[in-house]
Protein backbone atom coordinates (compact mmCIF):
# COMPACT_ATOMS: atom_id res chain seq x y z
CA UNK A 1 0.00 0.00 0.00
CA UNK A 2 1.53 3.23 -1.04
CA UNK A 3 1.57 6.48 1.49
CA UNK A 4 -0.76 9.56 0.44
CA UNK A 5 1.10 12.31 -2.01
CA UNK A 6 0.65 14.81 1.26
CA UNK A 7 1.11 12.56 4.60
CA UNK A 8 1.05 14.44 7.63
CA UNK A 9 4.62 14.42 9.31
CA UNK A 10 4.53 12.16 12.04
CA UNK A 11 7.61 11.14 13.82
CA UNK A 12 6.11 9.68 16.72
CA UNK A 13 7.44 12.03 19.50
CA UNK A 14 3.88 14.05 18.85
CA UNK A 15 1.91 14.09 21.87
CA UNK A 16 -0.93 11.50 20.84
CA UNK A 17 -4.65 13.06 20.15
CA UNK A 18 -6.73 10.07 19.68
CA UNK A 19 -9.86 9.94 18.04
CA UNK A 20 -12.20 7.11 18.88
CA UNK A 21 -15.44 6.27 16.71
CA UNK A 22 -17.59 4.25 17.75
CA UNK A 23 -20.44 2.00 15.05
CA UNK A 24 -23.51 0.82 15.60
CA UNK A 25 -23.53 -1.75 12.87
CA UNK A 26 -27.17 -1.66 12.78
CA UNK A 27 -28.14 -3.11 15.67
CA UNK A 28 -25.68 -5.67 15.87
CA UNK A 29 -23.96 -3.50 18.30
CA UNK A 30 -26.19 -1.16 18.63
CA UNK A 31 -28.83 -3.23 19.42
CA UNK A 32 -26.89 -4.78 22.30
CA UNK A 33 -24.97 -1.69 23.58
CA UNK A 34 -25.45 2.17 24.59
CA UNK A 35 -23.09 3.40 21.61
CA UNK A 36 -23.52 6.94 22.45
CA UNK A 37 -22.28 6.15 26.10
CA UNK A 38 -19.50 4.59 24.76
CA UNK A 39 -18.64 7.54 22.43
CA UNK A 40 -19.18 9.79 25.64
CA UNK A 41 -17.03 7.54 28.03
CA UNK A 42 -13.75 7.15 25.10
CA UNK A 43 -13.55 11.06 25.67
CA UNK A 44 -12.78 10.60 29.35
CA UNK A 45 -9.52 8.25 28.41
CA UNK A 46 -6.25 9.19 28.60
CA UNK A 47 -4.93 11.10 25.09
CA UNK A 48 -8.38 11.22 24.06
CA UNK A 49 -9.54 14.38 22.15
CA UNK A 50 -12.77 13.42 20.22
CA UNK A 51 -15.10 10.62 20.69
CA UNK A 52 -17.76 10.03 18.22
CA UNK A 53 -20.34 7.63 16.54
CA UNK A 54 -22.21 6.60 13.57
CA UNK A 55 -24.30 3.90 12.28
CA UNK A 56 -22.02 2.43 9.51
CA UNK A 57 -18.15 3.93 10.02
CA UNK A 58 -17.55 1.55 7.23
CA UNK A 59 -19.80 3.53 4.60
CA UNK A 60 -18.27 6.26 3.00
CA UNK A 61 -19.52 9.04 5.38
CA UNK A 62 -18.15 7.40 8.21
CA UNK A 63 -15.14 7.09 6.45
CA UNK A 64 -14.90 10.54 5.26
CA UNK A 65 -15.54 11.50 9.15
CA UNK A 66 -12.36 9.92 10.33
CA UNK A 67 -10.66 11.85 7.17
CA UNK A 68 -12.12 15.21 7.60
CA UNK A 69 -10.93 15.11 11.41
CA UNK A 70 -6.82 14.14 10.33
CA UNK A 71 -7.13 16.88 7.72
CA UNK A 72 -8.17 19.41 10.25
CA UNK A 73 -5.34 18.81 12.64
CA UNK A 74 -7.57 17.29 15.64
CA UNK A 75 -6.35 13.57 15.63
CA UNK A 76 -3.13 12.15 14.84
CA UNK A 77 -4.59 8.90 16.00
CA UNK A 78 -7.37 6.69 15.19
CA UNK A 79 -9.27 3.91 17.23
CA UNK A 80 -12.37 2.53 15.48
CA UNK A 81 -14.56 0.55 18.02
CA UNK A 82 -16.57 -1.73 15.40
CA UNK A 83 -16.64 -5.46 13.88
CA UNK A 84 -13.68 -7.62 13.28
CA UNK A 85 -10.38 -6.40 11.83
CA UNK A 86 -10.50 -9.20 9.68
CA UNK A 87 -13.01 -7.49 8.16
CA UNK A 88 -12.56 -3.86 7.96
CA UNK A 89 -9.20 -3.16 9.01
CA UNK A 90 -8.23 -2.44 5.57
CA UNK A 91 -10.89 -0.10 5.15
CA UNK A 92 -9.94 2.22 8.15
CA UNK A 93 -5.63 1.53 7.20
CA UNK A 94 -6.78 3.01 3.69
CA UNK A 95 -9.04 6.14 4.91
CA UNK A 96 -6.13 6.92 7.14
CA UNK A 97 -3.97 6.87 4.74
CA UNK A 98 -5.76 8.65 1.83
CA UNK A 99 -6.08 11.43 4.84
CA UNK A 100 -2.39 11.40 4.75
CA UNK A 101 -1.68 10.07 8.13
CA UNK A 102 0.23 7.00 8.65
CA UNK A 103 -1.65 3.71 8.11
CA UNK A 104 -0.15 2.21 11.03
CA UNK A 105 -1.68 4.77 13.64
CA UNK A 106 -4.57 3.25 13.67
CA UNK A 107 -6.38 0.54 16.02
CA UNK A 108 -9.57 -1.51 15.60
CA UNK A 109 -11.62 -2.18 18.79
CA UNK A 110 -13.60 -5.41 18.27
CA UNK A 111 -16.51 -4.69 20.23
CA UNK A 112 -19.09 -6.99 18.18
CA UNK A 113 -17.42 -10.69 17.52
CA UNK A 114 -15.41 -10.33 20.77
CA UNK A 115 -18.53 -8.58 22.86
CA UNK A 116 -22.23 -7.78 22.05
CA UNK A 117 -22.31 -11.25 19.47
CA UNK A 118 -21.50 -13.25 22.74
CA UNK A 119 -23.36 -11.17 25.32
CA UNK A 120 -26.28 -10.29 23.46
CA UNK A 121 -28.28 -11.30 26.74
CA UNK A 122 -26.48 -9.30 28.99
CA UNK A 123 -27.00 -5.60 28.29
CA UNK A 124 -25.22 -3.97 30.88
CA UNK A 125 -22.10 -6.24 31.00
CA UNK A 126 -21.97 -5.83 27.17
CA UNK A 127 -21.21 -2.47 27.44
CA UNK A 128 -19.14 -2.67 30.25
CA UNK A 129 -16.66 -5.17 28.40
CA UNK A 130 -16.91 -3.24 24.91
CA UNK A 131 -15.58 -0.04 27.71
CA UNK A 132 -12.69 -2.25 28.00
CA UNK A 133 -12.24 -3.10 24.68
CA UNK A 134 -12.01 0.41 23.97
CA UNK A 135 -9.55 1.48 27.06
CA UNK A 136 -7.03 -1.40 25.84
CA UNK A 137 -7.25 0.20 22.33
CA UNK A 138 -6.96 4.06 23.00
CA UNK A 139 -3.72 2.66 25.28
CA UNK A 140 -2.36 0.83 22.73
CA UNK A 141 -3.09 3.67 20.21
CA UNK A 142 -1.27 5.84 22.30
CA UNK A 143 2.05 3.84 22.13
CA UNK A 144 1.86 3.10 17.85
CA UNK A 145 5.37 4.83 15.94
CA UNK A 146 4.50 5.08 12.00
CA UNK A 147 5.91 2.41 10.19
CA UNK A 148 7.11 2.42 6.29
CA UNK A 149 6.01 -0.11 4.07
CA UNK A 150 8.60 -2.28 3.09
CA UNK A 151 9.04 -4.88 0.51
CA UNK A 152 10.43 -8.20 0.90
CA UNK A 153 11.61 -10.93 -1.31
CA UNK A 154 9.65 -14.13 -0.33
CA UNK A 155 10.46 -17.74 -1.07
CA UNK A 156 8.67 -18.92 -4.42
CA UNK A 157 8.04 -22.48 -1.98
CA UNK A 158 5.30 -23.68 0.44
CA UNK A 159 5.19 -25.80 3.12
CA UNK A 160 1.84 -27.98 3.52
CA UNK A 161 1.37 -30.12 6.59
CA UNK A 162 -0.85 -32.98 6.21
CA UNK A 163 -1.09 -34.69 3.21
CA UNK A 164 -4.97 -35.51 3.22
CA UNK A 165 -7.22 -34.80 0.72
CA UNK A 166 -6.88 -30.63 1.64
CA UNK A 167 -3.41 -30.76 1.63
CA UNK A 168 -3.11 -32.73 -1.27
CA UNK A 169 -5.09 -30.88 -3.25
CA UNK A 170 -3.53 -27.34 -2.11
CA UNK A 171 -0.14 -29.40 -3.20
CA UNK A 172 -1.30 -30.14 -6.65
CA UNK A 173 -2.62 -26.62 -7.34
CA UNK A 174 0.30 -24.90 -6.35
CA UNK A 175 2.85 -27.88 -8.02
CA UNK A 176 1.06 -27.02 -11.00
CA UNK A 177 1.72 -23.46 -10.67
CA UNK A 178 5.35 -23.61 -10.80
CA UNK A 179 5.87 -23.55 -7.50
CA UNK A 180 8.07 -25.88 -5.10
CA UNK A 181 6.02 -28.20 -2.29
CA UNK A 182 7.53 -29.49 0.78
CA UNK A 183 4.19 -32.16 1.52
CA UNK A 184 4.99 -33.47 5.10
CA UNK A 185 2.81 -36.30 6.31
CA UNK A 186 3.09 -37.64 10.07
CA UNK A 187 2.17 -41.19 8.55
CA UNK A 188 4.01 -43.48 6.23
CA UNK A 189 1.57 -42.79 3.55
CA UNK A 190 -0.43 -39.75 2.40
CA UNK A 191 -4.40 -39.82 1.87
CA UNK A 192 -5.30 -39.09 5.13
CA UNK A 193 -8.60 -40.26 6.27
CA UNK A 194 -10.22 -40.00 3.21
CA UNK A 195 -8.53 -43.33 2.26
CA UNK A 196 -10.21 -45.23 4.67
CA UNK A 197 -13.25 -44.27 3.32
CA UNK A 198 -15.75 -46.32 1.38
CA UNK A 199 -18.17 -43.56 -0.43
CA UNK A 200 -19.13 -40.24 0.24
CA UNK A 201 -22.02 -38.65 0.39
CA UNK A 202 -24.32 -37.40 -1.14
CA UNK A 203 -23.23 -38.85 -4.35
CA UNK A 204 -22.19 -42.24 -3.34
CA UNK A 205 -19.17 -41.86 -5.22
CA UNK A 206 -16.04 -44.49 -4.40
CA UNK A 207 -14.23 -42.66 -1.93
CA UNK A 208 -11.28 -44.22 -3.21
CA UNK A 209 -11.80 -43.69 -6.65
CA UNK A 210 -11.51 -40.49 -5.78
CA UNK A 211 -7.92 -39.98 -3.91
CA UNK A 212 -5.79 -43.13 -5.34
CA UNK A 213 -5.28 -40.74 -8.46
CA UNK A 214 -4.24 -37.77 -6.70
CA UNK A 215 -2.20 -39.56 -4.52
CA UNK A 216 -0.77 -40.62 -7.76
CA UNK A 217 -0.55 -36.97 -9.03
CA UNK A 218 1.35 -35.70 -6.35
CA UNK A 219 3.98 -38.62 -6.01
CA UNK A 220 4.69 -38.00 -9.55
CA UNK A 221 4.90 -34.10 -9.20
CA UNK A 222 8.36 -32.61 -9.96
CA UNK A 223 7.63 -29.59 -7.73
CA UNK A 224 6.10 -31.54 -5.18
CA UNK A 225 9.12 -33.20 -2.67
CA UNK A 226 6.56 -35.79 -0.49
CA UNK A 227 7.88 -35.93 3.10
CA UNK A 228 5.98 -38.99 4.68
CA UNK A 229 6.60 -40.47 8.23
CA UNK A 230 8.00 -36.99 9.11
CA UNK A 231 6.85 -33.70 10.96
CA UNK A 232 7.71 -30.39 11.49
CA UNK A 233 10.41 -29.77 14.33
CA UNK A 234 10.28 -26.07 14.17
CA UNK A 235 9.71 -22.88 12.68
CA UNK A 236 11.25 -19.67 12.29
CA UNK A 237 11.99 -16.66 10.31
CA UNK A 238 8.88 -13.97 8.81
CA UNK A 239 6.27 -13.60 6.48
CA UNK A 240 7.70 -14.65 3.73
CA UNK A 241 10.62 -16.31 4.67
CA UNK A 242 10.61 -18.78 6.81
CA UNK A 243 13.08 -21.67 8.01
CA UNK A 244 11.29 -25.12 8.83
CA UNK A 245 13.13 -27.82 10.51
CA UNK A 246 11.85 -31.05 9.50
CA UNK A 247 12.17 -33.99 11.16
CA UNK A 248 11.78 -37.80 9.12
CA UNK A 249 11.63 -40.56 11.22
CA UNK A 250 13.30 -44.15 10.10
CA UNK A 251 11.73 -46.57 8.40
CA UNK A 252 14.33 -49.16 9.21
CA UNK A 253 14.40 -50.39 5.48
CA UNK A 254 15.94 -47.97 2.66
CA UNK A 255 13.49 -46.51 0.61
CA UNK A 256 15.30 -46.12 -2.21
CA UNK A 257 16.18 -49.96 -2.71
CA UNK A 258 13.53 -51.64 -1.56
CA UNK A 259 11.31 -52.76 -4.10
CA UNK A 260 7.57 -53.57 -2.39
CA UNK A 261 7.99 -57.29 -2.79
CA UNK A 262 6.48 -57.32 0.26
CA UNK A 263 7.99 -60.86 1.02
CA UNK A 264 9.44 -59.57 4.53
CA UNK A 265 6.19 -58.81 5.50
CA UNK A 266 5.12 -62.30 4.57
CA UNK A 267 7.77 -63.84 6.81
CA UNK A 268 7.90 -61.58 10.18
CA UNK A 269 6.37 -63.36 12.79
CA UNK A 270 5.10 -60.57 15.00
CA UNK A 271 1.35 -60.17 14.32
CA UNK A 272 -0.16 -56.69 15.90
CA UNK A 273 -3.28 -54.58 15.14
CA UNK A 274 -3.85 -52.48 11.84
CA UNK A 275 -3.96 -48.82 12.96
CA UNK A 276 -5.73 -48.34 9.31
CA UNK A 277 -8.24 -50.72 10.04
CA UNK A 278 -8.98 -49.43 13.37
CA UNK A 279 -7.51 -52.40 14.96
CA UNK A 280 -10.17 -54.37 13.57
CA UNK A 281 -7.32 -56.75 11.27
CA UNK A 282 -3.80 -57.54 11.94
CA UNK A 283 -0.73 -56.41 10.27
CA UNK A 284 2.79 -57.60 10.82
CA UNK A 285 5.83 -55.11 12.38
CA UNK A 286 6.79 -55.20 8.81
CA UNK A 287 3.84 -53.16 6.50
CA UNK A 288 2.69 -51.05 4.38
CA UNK A 289 -0.47 -49.29 5.51
CA UNK A 290 -2.51 -50.62 3.13
CA UNK A 291 -2.44 -51.38 -0.63
CA UNK A 292 -2.77 -47.89 -2.56
CA UNK A 293 -0.44 -46.19 -0.11
CA UNK A 294 2.06 -43.85 -1.36
CA UNK A 295 4.98 -44.39 -1.22
CA UNK A 296 4.26 -47.98 -1.12
CA UNK A 297 7.50 -49.07 0.67
CA UNK A 298 7.50 -51.18 3.47
CA UNK A 299 8.24 -49.81 7.27
CA UNK A 300 9.35 -51.56 10.40
CA UNK A 301 7.68 -50.98 13.35
CA UNK A 302 10.12 -50.58 16.38
CA UNK A 303 7.47 -50.49 18.54
CA UNK A 304 6.22 -54.03 17.84
CA UNK A 305 9.77 -55.82 16.44
CA UNK A 306 11.95 -57.97 18.26
CA UNK A 307 14.55 -57.44 15.73
CA UNK A 308 14.70 -61.51 15.14
CA UNK A 309 16.18 -61.02 11.80
CA UNK A 310 14.22 -62.63 9.47
CA UNK A 311 12.92 -59.80 7.36
CA UNK A 312 17.05 -58.82 6.90
CA UNK A 313 17.81 -62.75 6.03
CA UNK A 314 14.68 -62.65 3.15
CA UNK A 315 15.00 -59.46 1.52
CA UNK A 316 16.77 -59.49 -1.41
CA UNK A 317 17.63 -55.95 -2.07
CA UNK A 318 19.53 -55.78 0.93
CA UNK A 319 16.86 -52.98 1.96
CA UNK A 320 17.30 -53.66 5.99
CA UNK A 321 18.35 -50.89 8.33
CA UNK A 322 17.82 -51.94 11.70
CA UNK A 323 20.65 -48.53 12.40
CA UNK A 324 18.41 -46.35 11.04
CA UNK A 325 18.69 -42.73 12.61
CA UNK A 326 16.21 -40.16 12.19
CA UNK A 327 17.14 -36.90 9.60
CA UNK A 328 16.93 -33.54 9.83
CA UNK A 329 16.38 -31.34 7.22
CA UNK A 330 15.76 -27.47 7.00
CA UNK A 331 13.98 -26.08 4.24
CA UNK A 332 13.10 -22.23 3.63
CA UNK A 333 9.68 -21.81 2.37
CA UNK A 334 7.59 -18.10 1.80
CA UNK A 335 4.42 -19.74 2.96
CA UNK A 336 2.95 -22.26 5.17
CA UNK A 337 -0.44 -24.19 4.89
CA UNK A 338 -1.97 -26.53 7.48
CA UNK A 339 -3.64 -29.18 6.62
CA UNK A 340 -3.66 -31.02 9.66
CA UNK A 341 -7.22 -32.74 9.78
CA UNK A 342 -8.68 -33.88 12.41
CA UNK A 343 -8.68 -37.49 15.51
CA UNK A 344 -12.05 -39.19 15.31
CA UNK A 345 -13.49 -39.02 18.92
CA UNK A 346 -12.93 -42.19 21.37
CA UNK A 347 -16.12 -42.46 22.98
CA UNK A 348 -14.73 -44.79 25.72
CA UNK A 349 -15.05 -41.84 28.26
CA UNK A 350 -18.59 -41.99 28.24
CA UNK A 351 -19.19 -45.40 30.00
CA UNK A 352 -23.06 -45.15 29.52
CA UNK A 353 -22.76 -46.48 25.42
CA UNK A 354 -20.80 -49.15 26.44
CA UNK A 355 -17.87 -48.55 24.00
CA UNK A 356 -14.69 -50.80 25.04
CA UNK A 357 -16.68 -52.83 27.08
CA UNK A 358 -19.59 -54.69 24.71
CA UNK A 359 -17.88 -56.07 21.64
CA UNK A 360 -20.87 -54.98 19.39
CA UNK A 361 -20.73 -51.47 20.04
CA UNK A 362 -18.52 -49.74 17.47
CA UNK A 363 -17.99 -46.34 15.93
CA UNK A 364 -18.81 -44.70 12.79
CA UNK A 365 -14.70 -45.13 11.56
CA UNK A 366 -15.07 -48.81 12.32
CA UNK A 367 -18.18 -49.17 10.75
CA UNK A 368 -17.09 -47.45 7.79
CA UNK A 369 -13.95 -49.78 7.51
CA UNK A 370 -16.55 -52.58 7.83
CA UNK A 371 -18.44 -51.25 4.67
CA UNK A 372 -15.36 -50.95 2.44
CA UNK A 373 -14.52 -53.68 -0.12
CA UNK A 374 -11.40 -52.97 0.89
CA UNK A 375 -12.08 -53.05 4.55
CA UNK A 376 -11.09 -56.05 7.43
CA UNK A 377 -14.04 -57.75 5.93
CA UNK A 378 -14.06 -57.19 2.28
CA UNK A 379 -17.24 -55.07 2.80
CA UNK A 380 -19.46 -57.31 4.75
CA UNK A 381 -20.45 -56.26 8.16
CA UNK A 382 -19.86 -58.01 10.89
CA UNK A 383 -20.55 -58.11 14.40
CA UNK A 384 -16.91 -58.74 16.47
CA UNK A 385 -19.25 -61.20 18.45
CA UNK A 386 -19.92 -63.91 16.40
CA UNK A 387 -18.87 -62.57 13.00
CA UNK A 388 -22.80 -63.16 11.85
CA UNK A 389 -24.13 -59.96 9.84
CA UNK A 390 -26.61 -58.47 11.88
CA UNK A 391 -29.95 -58.04 11.19
CA UNK A 392 -30.90 -54.73 13.36
CA UNK A 393 -28.61 -51.67 12.96
CA UNK A 394 -28.72 -48.94 15.66
CA UNK A 395 -26.68 -44.83 15.18
CA UNK A 396 -26.05 -43.35 18.13
CA UNK A 397 -25.98 -39.50 17.17
CA UNK A 398 -23.87 -36.50 18.61
CA UNK A 399 -21.91 -39.12 20.92
CA UNK A 400 -19.14 -36.32 22.42
CA UNK A 401 -20.90 -33.53 20.67
CA UNK A 402 -23.35 -30.98 21.27
CA UNK A 403 -22.79 -31.75 25.47
CA UNK A 404 -23.00 -28.94 27.36
CA UNK A 405 -22.38 -30.88 30.66
CA UNK A 406 -18.12 -30.02 30.35
CA UNK A 407 -17.22 -33.69 29.69
CA UNK A 408 -16.72 -33.36 25.98
CA UNK A 409 -17.61 -30.75 23.47
CA UNK A 410 -20.21 -28.16 22.72
CA UNK A 411 -20.09 -28.05 19.08
CA UNK A 412 -21.64 -30.01 16.79
CA UNK A 413 -19.70 -32.43 14.41
CA UNK A 414 -21.07 -31.47 11.36
CA UNK A 415 -20.45 -34.45 9.12
CA UNK A 416 -22.10 -37.40 11.55
CA UNK A 417 -25.75 -36.93 10.64
CA UNK A 418 -24.60 -37.54 6.91
CA UNK A 419 -22.20 -40.51 7.41
CA UNK A 420 -24.38 -42.57 9.50
CA UNK A 421 -27.32 -41.81 6.52
CA UNK A 422 -25.06 -42.72 3.99
CA UNK A 423 -23.80 -45.73 6.14
CA UNK A 424 -27.74 -47.03 7.05
CA UNK A 425 -28.40 -46.77 3.51
CA UNK A 426 -25.46 -48.54 2.40
CA UNK A 427 -26.60 -51.43 4.73
CA UNK A 428 -29.76 -51.35 3.63
CA UNK A 429 -28.57 -51.88 0.16
CA UNK A 430 -26.97 -54.99 0.91
CA UNK A 431 -29.72 -56.03 3.72
CA UNK A 432 -33.05 -54.63 2.24
CA UNK A 433 -34.55 -57.25 5.60
CA UNK A 434 -32.40 -55.35 8.22
CA UNK A 435 -34.00 -53.25 10.54
CA UNK A 436 -31.56 -49.71 10.79
CA UNK A 437 -32.47 -46.92 13.39
CA UNK A 438 -30.66 -43.64 13.48
CA UNK A 439 -31.06 -42.02 17.04
CA UNK A 440 -30.79 -38.35 16.56
CA UNK A 441 -31.31 -34.54 18.32
CA UNK A 442 -31.16 -32.86 14.87
CA UNK A 443 -30.87 -33.86 11.32
CA UNK A 444 -28.48 -31.55 10.11
CA UNK A 445 -28.27 -31.96 6.47
CA UNK A 446 -26.14 -29.16 5.69
CA UNK A 447 -24.89 -29.22 1.76
CA UNK A 448 -25.81 -29.23 -1.43
CA UNK A 449 -28.54 -31.83 -2.14
CA UNK A 450 -27.92 -33.63 1.33
CA UNK A 451 -31.46 -32.59 2.94
CA UNK A 452 -32.68 -34.94 -0.70
CA UNK A 453 -30.33 -37.52 0.48
CA UNK A 454 -31.76 -37.80 4.26
CA UNK A 455 -35.10 -37.85 2.60
CA UNK A 456 -34.53 -40.83 0.69
CA UNK A 457 -32.46 -42.84 3.45
CA UNK A 458 -36.30 -43.23 4.98
CA UNK A 459 -38.36 -43.24 2.14
CA UNK A 460 -36.63 -45.50 -0.56
CA UNK A 461 -34.73 -47.28 2.11
CA UNK A 462 -36.97 -48.09 5.26
CA UNK A 463 -34.63 -46.13 7.63
CA UNK A 464 -36.10 -45.09 10.94
CA UNK A 465 -35.25 -41.84 12.73
CA UNK A 466 -35.77 -41.12 15.98
CA UNK A 467 -35.45 -38.44 18.01
CA UNK A 468 -34.09 -38.50 21.50
CA UNK A 469 -30.88 -38.83 23.13
CA UNK A 470 -29.79 -42.59 24.20
CA UNK A 471 -29.83 -42.57 28.06
CA UNK A 472 -27.70 -46.01 28.22
CA UNK A 473 -27.00 -48.86 26.11
CA UNK A 474 -27.06 -52.42 27.90
CA UNK A 475 -26.66 -56.26 26.19
CA UNK A 476 -28.03 -59.41 26.98
CA UNK A 477 -25.77 -62.68 27.09
CA UNK A 478 -26.28 -63.32 23.30
CA UNK A 479 -24.29 -60.13 23.11
CA UNK A 480 -27.36 -58.44 21.56
CA UNK A 481 -27.77 -54.91 22.29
Amino acid sequence: MEESKKPIKITGKEDPKVGVYVCWCGINIGGIVDVPLLAEYAKTLPNVVLGKEYKFMCSDIGQNMIEDDIKAGLINRVVVAACSPRMHEPTFRRACQEAGLNQFLFEQANIREHCTWVNMYDVPGATEIAKDHIRMAVAKASQLKPLPVTKVKVEPSCLIVGAGIAGMNAALDLGNSGYQVYLVEKTPTIGGHMAQLDKTFPTMDCSACTITPRMTDVSRNPNIELLTYSEVESIDGYVGNFEVTIRKKPHYIDQESCNGCGICAEECPIVCGNEFDLGMKARKAVYVPFPQAVPGEYTIDMDHCILCGICEEVCEPKSIRYDDKPEILKVKVGTIILATGYDPFDPTILKQYGYGKYPNIITGFQMERLLSSFGPTEGKVKRPSDRKEPHTVAFLQCVGSRDFSGKTHKYCSRVCCMYATKQARQYAEKHPEAKIYIFYMDIRAFGKGYEEFYESAGKNYGIKYIRGRIAEVQEDADHNI
